[in-house]
This record gives structure tokens, sequence and C-alpha cells, in this order.
């Protein structure tokens, strides 16, 4: 029998007979990992757990835990969806069923709308299903067959994917009574979902182009285990109270109104006064570690847009273009080349290398109207954004420094718990494949010098360069796409930029595109969702609500107020005429971090009642002392070093 020889994650090699599937490998190292076992990575491509391993290869066997895993788990949960909407609906038309980021959604064209009564009958039909633990098989069919036969079933969707396809074959997965043209791969049986529910429908339009019919989508979540359900379900309730745009309103932080047009933020005092603090504080700590700032307009001639290649990659994300002195311009899009026209006013030397250059800068980006989501996805947003033109051999070292100002950065508010990917050469790609393998190279020893954990995302860079994505966790463990740092490869070449080197010679300065916050507007939101709306005292809009008990306590709670502004405390005087418990009541609604309460001892002895939102109270203390304590708190920002 011919053997075949399997390399395993941890290096280890070992023997198996030619055929074996990856079951097989699974129950050859431990019952536990066959029973989680979902799928099998073969080479770097995943594939159906009980296909036969054909020849010598890497491989790796996947379960829940691993993001491969999950995605094979929830598509294959879409599948089990689709089956049931069509036994209980047999008219609705298939269209796509893809898993995402948690969970999965199938799009239907149906007569109406699906209401809750439809999910309910959905999910008793899907745990029929699965109780069937019908098993997932794969066919091969020729396309052409392929496509007569959805035609015959007056299926245009998938007459639409498979004329679009240029292979000469195409894959069908069954399952049970079902079958839907996929790529696969997908979970040995249905019975491995243990536990599922649909959280939400909504209308979609076919291929997300407004032109196109408005389908109807249904969202789902499933796990192997009943408790990663109820953990969901758990989130989703405290994801629910934190939901920024909720919050946003109560607490007078931001507005998108109709007037102004969707996507597009105003920021209200509130709202405002923590953007400053954010924007201030980002200010000082780029020119404290290094940076300069630098300015650049909201509009720019549209050949600049052409030589960047911005109108032949982002053309569709762009708005304008508009008419001045006869000649187009353009709203930017990103930043990028306006650094770029600022490095060619002048020769540089190797000598006044690393230039880093930071700007704050507004860019709009058409979204479609049915993705735009309160601070999340809008038109019109704020980067913070920084370009570092880099000698070549100062690459890595330059890296190094980048993700620990990153990481400083994050962990100043707040956030110390990352999901980090390394993304690499794409197949469609620009520049020598020695400069990619050296950026990537490059990117690894920084994240190991930085003692990162790493996904690798093989062939997920741009396809200017190789990135590092830092995707960060927020207070209930959901991850946020934030920071990026991306080689690029191409706008160098574009725009012809160069620097001497120290023999005299003309070389290509590495750039490197690098964001920390992603942009002010949704990390902004995150921050809303992460603390609830209850904000860090150096974050919070109104750090101290001095509540006098009585109108006659005004004039010195108002004083109280003028030593604190003094310290640049942001402090406000409730002088409503209300009962203190309503001051109070209103304070907490606020998430106020602090309340100072002042009768007649307290305006006698030169003091104030202290309470904290959310712990009530703390004591009678000096006014001296009480301002020492938030200042402590402002200036450490609450973090314990």
């Amino acid at each position: 029998m011919e053997q075949i020889l399997l390399k395993f994650p941890d290096g280890s090699e070992k023997e198996y007979q030619a055929g074996t599937t990856g079951l097989d490998v699974a129950k050859s190292i431990s019952p536990g990992l066959a029973k989680n076992a979902i799928a099998v990575k073969v080479n770097g491509v995943v594939r159906d757990l009980l296909a036969p391993i054909p020849k010598n290869a890497p491989i790796e066997i996947l379960t829940f835990d691993q993001p491969e895993g999950r995605e094979v788990f929830w598509h294959s949960s879409s599948h089990i969806m689709a089956q049931a909407v069509l036994e209980l609906f047999p008219e609705t038309k298939l269209a796509i069923g893809p898993p995402i980021d948690e969970g999965w959604y199938y799009d239907f064209e149906v007569e109406k709308p699906f209401s809750p009564e439809d999910l309910e009958k959905i999910e008793k039909k899907m745990a029929e299903i699965v109780s069937e633990k019908a098993e997932f098989r794969s066919e091969v069919k020729p396309r052409r067959e392929a496509i007569d036969y959805y035609k015959q079933q007056d299926a245009e969707y998938k007459v639409e994917i498979l004329e679009e396809i240029e292979d000469d074959t195409v894959t069908f997965y069954h399952q049970s009574r079902f079958e839907d043209l996929c790529r696969g791969p997908h979970i040995p049986h249905t019975g491995i979902v243990k536990a599922f529910k649909l959280t939400a429908t909504s209308g979609a339009y076919w291929r997300g182009d407004e032109k196109n019919i408005m389908l109807q989508r249904i969202y789902g979540v499933s796990y192997p285990k009943k408790q990663m359900l109820e953990d969901y379900i758990h989130r989703m309730e405290e994801a629910k109270k934190r939901d920024h745009r909720v919050l946003g309103k109560q607490l007078e932080l931001f507005s998108i109104t109709e007037n102004v047009g969707a996507g597009m933020i105003l920021w209200r005092p509130k709202g405002a006064r923590i953007r400053n603090e954010i924007e201030t504080f980002w200010r000082s700590e780029h020119l404290k570690f290094g940076y300069d700032l630098v300015y650049s307009p909201h509009i720019a001639n549209r050949d600049l847009w052409d030589q960047s290649g911005h109108t032949d990659f982002y053309s569709d994300d762009m708005f304008g273009p508009m008419e001045v002195d006869e000649k187009k311009y353009q709203l930017k899009p990103m930043n990028c080349p306006f650094h770029i026209e600022m490095y060619k006013t002048r020769k540089w030397s190797y000598r006044d290398l690393p230039l880093r250059w930071a700007e704050l800068g507004t860019v709009y980006r058409y979204e479609k109207q049915g993705v735009l989501h309160g601070l999340m996805r809008v038109r019109g947003f704020t980067q913070d954004d920084a370009h570092h033109f880099v000698a070549q051999e100062k690459m890595e070292e330059e890296l190094v420094w980048i993700i620990d100002f990153c990481l400083h950065m994050l962990k100043s508010f707040g956030f110390e718990d990352y999901n980090v990917y390394l993304s690499t050469m794409p197949e469609k790609a620009i520049g020598d494949e020695a400069d990619w393998r050296r950026a990537e190279d490059g990117l690894r020893a920084a994240m190991e010098k930085a003692e990162l954990a790493y996904e690798v995302d093989e062939g997920g860079g741009a396809f200017y360069g190789p990135k590092i994505d830092i995707q960060i966790k927020d207070a209930i463990g959901r991850g946020w796409q934030c920071s990026t740092i991306q080689f690029d490869f191409s706008l160098p070449e574009r725009f012809d930029l160069t620097y001497i080197d120290n023999s005299g010679q003309q070389k290509r300065p590495y750039m490197i595109h690098r964001a920390l916050l992603g942009s002010i507007e949704r990390f902004f939101g995150v921050l809303i969702e992460h603390y609830s709306g209850n904000f860090p005292v150096w974050l919070a809009p109104t750090q101290v609500k001095v509540l006098p008990i009585t109108d006659a306590f005004i004039e010195y709670a108002e004083k109280t107020v003028e030593k604190l502004k003094a310290h640049d405390i942001r402090a406000e005087v409730d002088d409503r005429s209300e009962k203190i418990g309503a001051k109070i009541r209103d304070a907490e609604l606020e998430k106020v971090p602090y309340m100072y309460i002042v009768g007649a001892k307290e305006a006698e002895a030169g003091s104030v009642s202290l309470r904290k939102h959310g712990e009530g109270d703390q004591g009678v203390k000096s006014l001296d002392d009480a301002i020492s304590e938030i200042l402590r708190e402002i200036s450490s920002k609450g973090i314990n070093e």
C-alpha cells in the first residue's frame, strides 16, 4: 500500500496510507480531537474532513476554536437553514449564504418578508434536520449541465453565479433532501450543530446593488455546544445595552440628520469635548514620540488621484469629481498622495530618514446606504493617518518602533487585548517578490520582538504590500479592526520617490501607511460601547457635577466649579430647584464620573461630599484633596502601571 508523509504544525511528521482522511488522522492523534474536528487544512487549503488526502503535504486538523473551522461550521449551518426554508416555503428562490464574522446569513427571494413566527418554524425544522445527522456530500458536475439544471428550476440567481465561473466543472453539496451550488468545504454531518438561533431578518439587494431586486436575508448563529449559544445570547444582550447609537442620543454626543445627509456626523458639544481630548492626546503623543504633524486640503486635482491609482482601484468609493477652473477636482478618499507631494518638494538623504508625518485628515468615501451604521460606517470621517518614509536598511527597526507606539496608544485608551494578523503577498501584487519577502520578514520580526501572538493570513495582503492588522477586543470580548500597518511598493514607484544613500546613490524609499485608531468616528463608537458610556475621567465630557443641596449653596457651588476649572477640570453646577435626590439620579443617568454635593457643612469647611458614578458615597473630603484625587486619575488615565 502506498504511503504518504504528513507534516503537522508543530513540525512533526508521520506516515499514513494513501487515501487516509482528515478524520483518520484526527483519530490517530486523540479521541478528543476526532470528536471536535470540523475540517482539515491540506497544503494551506481547507478541505472536507472525510475527503482522502492524496499526497505528501503539510496538514492541520481544524476545530471550531480556529477561525477557518468556524467558517466551515457556519457555512454548513447556512445550508441547514436554507433546507429548512425550502421545505417550509417551497416557492422560495435561493441566492447566497456565506459565513460572516459571527454566524451566517442566507438571502432568499420570497413573496413576503419573513415574520417572527416564520423564524420559529424555520428553527424547529432546522432541529429536525440536525437530528438526522445527515452527511454533507460533494458532487462535481459540468458547469453547462449545472446551468441547464438551474434554468429548468427558474433559479436565476444560481444561473447568474454559474455564468461568471470560468471553470468547466462546479461543485454541489448535498445533505438530507437538499443540494446547493457550493465550493465547500462543510462539516461531516448536520448533527455536529448542537445549538443555533436565528437572530434577525432584513432586506438586502441582490449583490448589494440598489438597482437589483430586494431579497430577504435571515441571519443566524450556531455552535457545537449549547453553553456557547448561551454565552452569545448574553453578549448580545450586553451589546444591546451598549449600542453607541442609543447611548449617543441619550448622552447627547452626536447626531445624524436627513437634512445633513446619511453617514455624515454632527458632533454635539459633549461629544466634541471627548473628541477634543482624543485629538489633543493624539497630537501630543505624536509630537512627543518624534512625529511631525502635517495638514492637507479636502480636495485635489483629479490628476493626482489618476497618478496614485485611486481612480483605477477606488473610483466606486469616491465622491465627485467637481469642476473647478475648467479642471476636475476630487474630494479626497485618502491622505497618502498629499504626503507624497510634500516629500517631493525637496531632495532627501538617508540621514533625513525616517520621516514620520502624521495627520488627522478628514476623508470622504461613498458607502451604500444599506451598510451605514451610526459611527461605525460613515461617509465622512477623520483618519488618524501617518506615513513613514524609510531607508531600506532601516525597515525592520522602524516597524518595531511603530508597533511599540501603536500599543502604547491603544493601552492609553484602555485596550490591552488584541487579535493580530499578518497578511502576506497575494497572487496579484506589485513589486519584486524579494522585497515582499523582506517586508514580511520585517513585519514578523517586529511582532515577535513586541511579543505579539499573531496569525498569518496567507495571500491577504494589499496589492501594494503586506500588512499587520491589529483588532482590539472590547469589554465584552468583541473584536474591532482599528490599527493597521501597511507596506507600499506602489506609490513610491508611481511618484518616483528617491533618497540619496550613504554611498551617494539614489534609492527608492520604503513607504509605510499607518493608522492607529482607524478613524476618529469609528474609534469613538467603539469607546462608547467599550465603556458603555461610562468614560474614564480623562475622557468624560463633564468630569464633575457640583450639586448644591438647596439654592442657598449655589454661590459656593459656583466657586467650587471656578476652582475646578482653574485646574482644567470640566465641571458644571446643577443649579436647578430640584431635590438633591433628583440631581444625583440625573447625574448618574448622564454618567458623570464625580459628583460633589455641597451644603452648609461643606460651605463652612471648604469641603465637598464626594460621590462616584456607580459606586455611591465616598465620604467628605476637603476640596483641595478632592481636586488632587481627580487630577491623579486624569493624569494616569485610570491605568495602573
